[in-house]
């Protein structure tokens, strides 16, 4: 495990790192950083009392959003009066992800570190956050980065049924109009396998990622844009 001392360090190759255990410590969360890290498939992830950790597990959670699978229940839903908006509260949500109970999890590994520095990526433009709200407040969330035509998911959370589905629903309509290859969900879970996250081979995730993130990014807030469940169609 290489111990990053700052960004001027690169990371080692993760093609040659465990996959179940961090590729490198220590570092720092600055924006260069980050996007250094993510764009070669490998994200932080470490508790309140660890130093910074960097991780590209093998294998890799990774949802095709031309593949999203709809299940028959939430297409039910997806006609109901869903107010959906992007990047409009973005600390709002990442708060809310914090705070959210994880099942088998105590505390949270959204530090108030990690916080800020996913809210400075929002501030340049390269960190989104997409809202559902009724009545004025926010039900359900999630945010990512978007760097080419990569979306990396990192936290979602719900207070009212349905409601985080929802804003990854629309989060997936937009993806595909704008033709994203991936999203990256980092570990695989039966809740992404619902609507068609695939487990793929670090090796291959890291091939089609270097393609994605050879797009051109263009960083900059995603609020005026629409975002909205309806209409998405299955493959």
């Amino acid at each position: 495990m290489l111990l990053v001392k700052n960004p001027l360090i690169r990371f080692p190759d993760p093609r040659q790192a465990p996959g179940d255990a961090p590729l490198a410590v220590g570092g720092d969360l600055k924006r260069a950083t980050l996007i250094e890290a993510y764009t070669q498939g490998i994200f932080p992830w470490y508790g309140p009392e660890s130093p910074i950790l960097w991780w590209s597990p093998d294998p890799r959670c990774v949802l095709v959003p031309s593949q999203f699978h709809l299940p028959h229940g939430l297409a039910r839903r997806l006609d109901e009066p869903w107010e959906v908006t992007a990047d409009h509260a973005f600390r709002e949500v990442i708060e809310a992800c914090a705070s959210s109970p994880r099942p088998g999890q105590h505390g949270t590994w959204l530090t108030s570190e990690m916080r800020d520095a996913y809210t400075s990526l929002h501030r340049f433009g390269y960190a989104h956050s997409i809202e559902v709200w009724r009545d004025g407040a926010i039900i359900g969330g999630l945010y990512g980065v978007a760097l080419g035509g990569a979306f990396f998911g990192e936290s979602m959370f719900y207070r009212e049924p349905d409601a985080s589905k929802i804003a990854l629903v629309s989060l997936i309509h937009y993806l595909r109009a704008e033709d994203y290859a991936l999203i990256d969900c980092q570990q695989h879970t039966a809740h992404l396998a619902r609507f068609g996250a695939e487990t793929w081979p670090r090796d291959r995730f890291l091939d089609v990622l270097k393609e994605a993130v050879n797009k051109p990014t263009v960083p900059g807030s995603w609020s005026a844009k629409t975002f909205s469940p309806q209409g998405i169609e299955h493959p």
